[in-house]
Parts: C-alpha cells; structure tokens; sequence
C-alpha cells in the first residue's frame, strides 16, 4: 500500500469536570459502553495547548459497537477544567456539536428527552433531506442526533456512534483543502448560504450561514474501518461578525470539544503530505504514545482557526483486558474480519 489512509473518525475528544459521572450518562444516552481505553497518566506532549505546564488527566475511550466513531472523555486531575467565559453558539470558530448516528429519529428523540436531554430542536430535516434534531447533554455540549444508513452491527440500542462533525469556521474557501483533500472527505454533498430553519441558532436574529456538507468514501479501509463506518464533516461559516474561537484563552481538555480524532494509517506519509500543505504537524509523539492497554502513534495539527486535528495509527488495543488479550495491528492495512472487530464487546459495561 502506498500513500496513507483515513480510515474515519475514530472520536471526538469531550473535556468534562468529572469522567466517571460523564461516561455513565453517554452510556445511558448513546451507548457508549464499550471502553477501549481507561487510563490515568501526566499529559506531557502537550504543553503546546496546556499554558506550558504538564497536567495529569483520566481519560476514557469508549465506542458503540453498532458502528461509528468514539468518545474520548478527558478529565484534568491536576486543575479545575475551566468553561468558556461567554455563551457559546453557531458563529463561533471549532467544534460546535457532534453527529451521532440513529435509526429511527422519533425513538431516539423520546429516548433523549425522558433521561432529560435539554431539546434544542424538534425533529426534521436537513438540507440533505435526512431527519435529524439537536440537544445538549448535562455539561453543555451539543449533539446532532440524524437518521443513518452507515452501520456495523445491529442491536436494539437507538443510536450508534459519532458519524460526523459540525466545525464553526472563519472561512470556508481557505478550510476545504484540509477538510476535503487533506482528511481524504473528497464528496461535497451540499454547499449553501441561508438563514436555515433545521439549527439551533433561534437566539441569533437574522443569521445566515455558508453550510458544506463533505463525506469520505464508503469502502472501509484501515483494520477498524467497518467499524467507524463512513461519517461526514460540516462546516459552517457564519455571514456575519465572526464568533471567537470555542477555545479562546483556555487550554486543550477544558470543558467542551477539545479534538476530532481521525484513524489512520502510514502516519509518516500523513506529516509528509500536511508538510506540503503548510499544516505541519504541532505535536507528534512518534512511537511514543502508551496508553497502558492501547498503544500507537498520534499527532495534532490545526486548522484555520486553531481547531485542533488529531491522528491517531493505532498499534494495539485489548480485546478482552481480563484475560490480557491483544490486537497488535502495526503492520496491519486492511479491514479485520467482523468476528475479531466484535470481539472488543466483550469488554462492554453494563448498568
């Protein structure tokens, strides 16, 4: 294989006051039962993005194993994660919500509203003409709930896992490289400006919006890629005042969406290519990266905006931590069978 892969979002990275507390209400929300990871250790790649100091940190990667991207659920041990010190919405700059995948709209929407889901929108649809509504979880952040077609595996659960991104950007003539070539999300599906009905924008008066809708190429690559299935970047420009970014004067894992994560694979061509480009890695941990049960390679860099990308080449996960039970996947560039994928639900956790 020459050149290198994305492989699909593997997750989003959430800074929360308390990761325990945090993982048990996405369990219950959207099936987020599955860790990959649970790991407590000193952050030391990444003074760059913490004011300079080391900071110890709990994190949890956790998945849904009907297919999608995970989360990682970041909590600062060493301080007190500090929230944005003005009222976040759709004009300003980085993450603004995460896409999860559902298979009927009306379910999930009761679901989410009986365990007290604040609504932000009533279903309906988007310009691509796909069900969707949005609403916040108990910490502030928004998620877009959309009908999907893109599944691994099928269960009763209502929702699968992350299938895309929302992403507030300044411009989106001088974004689409990264996200469209860059990010291998060659398919524009939509690229439109109006005053759109379907967002959660019913405070801002007026307000208009560039909307880009890109998809990445259905045949999985890379060995969890049938998993992670296939997702979506949006990106939105607001045709006005530009908002400041969600991370203006605080560090990478505060409180909010503090990374996109993309899987993938031949990470040395990904920092060759991105050199090319002029968006040079930031952090990059070469074989460096421990997580004590996952091991591999991840790097950063930034968008426009400073919006933090992450990278992550993946080189072992557990498959069942009882009984010390491994993938070792370094030299691995193709889809793994679905039996030995569905073997990672054997660490499920179950309320």
């Amino acid at each position: 294989m020459t050149g290198y892969s994305i492989n699909g979002i593997q997750q989003v990275g959430i800074g929360v006051e308390n990761a325990t507390e945090a993982w048990k209400w996405y369990r219950k929300a959207f099936g987020m039962n599955v860790p990959i990871f649970e790991d407590k250790a000193e952050a030391k790649l990444m003074t760059r993005y913490t004011s300079g100091k080391v900071h110890s940190r709990h994190a949890i990667l956790a998945m849904n194993m009907q297919g999608g991207g995970g989360f990682e659920i970041w909590q600062y041990e060493s301080k007190k994660p500090q929230k944005a010190d003005f009222d976040l919405d759709f004009r300003n700059l980085g993450i603004l919500a995460i896409k999860i995948r559902c298979r009927q709209i009306e379910g999930c929407f009761n679901h989410l509203k009986k365990i007290g889901a604040q609504i932000l929108t009533e279903p309906c649809k988007d310009p691509l003409g796909v069900s969707h509504f949005f609403v916040k979880d108990p910490f502030g952040n928004t998620f877009e709930l959309r009908e999907n077609s893109s599944w691994f595996s099928q269960s009763e659960a209502l929702t699968g896992g992350v299938c895309g991104v929302t992403i507030g950007t300044s411009s989106i003539d001088q974004s689409l490289s990264l996200y469209q070539n860059l990010l291998q999300h060659p398919h524009q599906l939509l690229d439109q400006t109006e005053k759109w009905e379907d967002l959660p924008t019913q405070k801002l008066d007026s307000a208009s919006f560039r909307r880009v809708f890109l998809q990445n190429n259905q045949s999985p690559t890379g060995a969890f890629g049938k998993l992670l299935c296939q997702n979506q970047i949006e990106l939105l420009e607001y045709q006005g005042d530009k908002g400041v970014p969600v991370f203006e004067n605080r560090d990478w894992g505060d409180l909010g969406f503090i990374h996109v994560c993309f899987d993938v694979n031949q990470m040395d061509e990904l920092k060759s290519k991105s050199q090319d480009m002029n968006l040079a890695f930031t952090v990059d941990s070469q074989n460096n990266f421990d997580m004590g049960e996952a091991a591999g390679r991840f790097s950063y860099l930034e968008d426009l905006d400073g919006t933090l990308i992450e990278f992550v080449e993946t080189y072992r996960v557990p498959i069942f931590k009882k009984l010390g039970l491994y993938f070792k996947l370094k030299e691995n560039q193709k889809p793994l069978p679905n039996i030995m994928v569905k073997a990672l639900g054997l660490n499920r956790v179950k309320d």
